[in-house]
């Protein structure tokens, strides 16, 4: 137990894993909500260090830009979930895990995903932060 500010908080720790896509990163859209490629701009929840590039692993949620797609969804600002990296991430029971590609899925501003499945398969930190996500998704590495 933490206590911050008079209330005690329970501590979650996340497994430290590789943090392979960082700003400016080009991702696969890997939904149908009309994207085909985002561009990362920044971590949500990221605390790091001056001048230090923010950077994102599977699972974490993150700030995008829309740069190819339906001419609606083209520009805007988006949240996403990356669900594959192609940086070996360790997880705590020693595998390795990598991905041919970099990708990441569209949230809702309530934090849902945007569109109605997902291609390819999807890291199971990604569907654990987000149920709604294992249950689109074709496989759950």
């Amino acid at each position: 137990m933490v206590k911050r500010g008079g209330k005690e908080a329970v501590q979650v720790r996340r497994p430290h894993l590789s943090r392979g896509i960082t700003t400016g990163t080009e991702l696969v859209c890997a939904d149908n909500s009309g994207a085909k490629v985002i561009e990362m701009i920044s971590v949500e929840g990221y605390r790091g260090r001056i001048r230090r590039y923010p950077r994102a692993t599977l699972g974490n949620v993150i700030t995008a830009s829309v740069k190819v797609g339906n001419p609606e969804m083209r520009r805007q600002i988006v949240k996403a979930i990356v669900v594959r990296q192609r940086m070996p991430a360790r997880r705590p029971d020693g595998m390795r895990l990598l991905f041919e590609d970099n990708a990441a899925v569209i949230l809702t501003p309530d934090g849902d995903p945007k569109g109605t499945e997902v291609h390819g398969p999807v890291a199971k930190e990604a569907a654990e932060r987000i149920v709604k996500l294992a249950g689109m998704a074709m496989m759950v590495v």
